[in-house]
């Protein structure tokens, strides 16, 4: 009976054993046997929750978030913030990240611990505001959620908060410069927004690189500095492909269907070469919610074309990738991709 990746992934995760020792490991085997050989497919990992009682955990987490944040709410709203009462709660979020994160290594109340922390952020920074008598500032509410989650992960190293570190610098250099957080889709338009919609691409290639730097130190994506760039990826593909297709269709450009069309392509050629879906799901799933209000009746042909691309992706994904990369000239950081070659019994199958 061989061990597959999964099976790695599950020791990983169940502190057998290390990280480390894990890519270690799927790098032999894939050097002794090929590249992916003995794996069921080439997707990359992905985790919500392991079963129904992290969901069972989860609403029982809400209620009792609930509850507190309820306390401190009807002490926001009499004018008496609570600084202690904030404190508190981040403390007892924190106890509980030990141990549903680090002893119990749970996904989806990790996931939870992580939304309801950066919200205790931002009641603390409202509350500190409140306690020394300085008026209400965005940009320290925001700042102050962002660095609550910024303890959070370096702590915990939850991969999901690395997205919301990014998001949280988006909002609070944004709220900074502009007084307040733009509503989409002014945010994502170069023309419309002045330093805001440069603030999140500008943000968006940072995560892009970090996330790409995470992902060729992890080839095999067995580590959790796979799944945090998976998050990082989600958040970087609105933040750049968005802001610079809408921007484009924001110019009334003639034929802003296959300007669309164009861009989105590809970007979908980045993200086959690298590998990451998510890049691409997240980027795409933008541009068709917010190229309505660009494209108007023209709009849903667009969609058409986009959906029939995503599903033949989605279809021929691995074949795509092994023609793509095996055609492209060697590059620097090609080898440290994650493996392409498709053997031949797979093909055949």
């Amino acid at each position: 009976m061989s061990v597959g990746a999964e099976d790695i992934r599950a020791a990983v995760r169940a502190g057998m054993i290390s990280e480390a020792q894990a890519a270690s490991l799927m790098t032999l085997a894939d050097a002794r046997r090929g590249a992916r050989e003995n794996l069921d497919g080439l997707d990359e990992p992905f985790e919500l929750f392991r079963g129904f009682n992290e969901i069972f955990i989860v609403v029982g987490l809400g209620i009792l978030y609930g509850g507190c944040m309820s306390v401190l709410a009807a002490r926001f709203f009499t004018g008496n913030g609570d600084v202690i009462g904030a404190l508190a709660l981040l403390a007892g979020l924190f106890g509980l990240s030990v141990y549903f994160t680090l002893r119990r290594r749970m996904v989806a109340p990790s996931i939870a611990l992580v939304v309801m922390t950066t919200l205790t952020g931002v009641a603390a920074g409202a509350s500190l505001m409140d306690a020394t008598g300085f008026a209400y500032r965005l940009p320290v509410v925001l700042g102050t959620a962002t660095l609550t989650a910024l303890v959070h992960f370096v702590f915990f190293r939850v991969p999901f908060g690395a997205a919301v570190i990014s998001l949280g610098i988006i909002a609070t250099l944004s709220a900074a410069l502009i007084g307040e957080v733009p509503r989409m889709p002014d945010l994502l338009l170069l023309s419309q927004s002045g330093p805001a919609a440069w603030i999140t691409i500008g943000v968006g290639l940072c995560t892009l690189v970090l996330a790409l730097r995470l992902d060729l130190s992890d080839p095999h994506r067995v580590t959790r500095r796979a799944a945090t760039a998976f998050w990082l990826h989600v958040v970087a593909a609105p933040a750049i492909v968005n802001s610079v297709a809408l921007s484009l269709l924001d110019a009334d450009w003639a034929g802003s269907n296959a300007v669309l069309l164009l861009f989105v392509a590809i970007a979908a050629l980045f993200a086959v070469v690298i590998d990451r879906r998510s890049f691409l799901v997240s980027g795409v799933g933008y541009v068709v919610a917010l190229s309505f209000t660009v494209l108007d009746d023209s709009a849903p042909l667009a969609v058409i074309a986009l959906g029939a691309g995503l599903v033949l992706l989605g279809a021929f994904w691995e074949r795509l990738r092994a023609g793509l990369m095996n055609a492209l000239p060697r590059f620097p950081g090609k080898d440290r991709l994650p493996p392409w070659t498709l053997i031949a019994s797979k093909e055949a199958q």
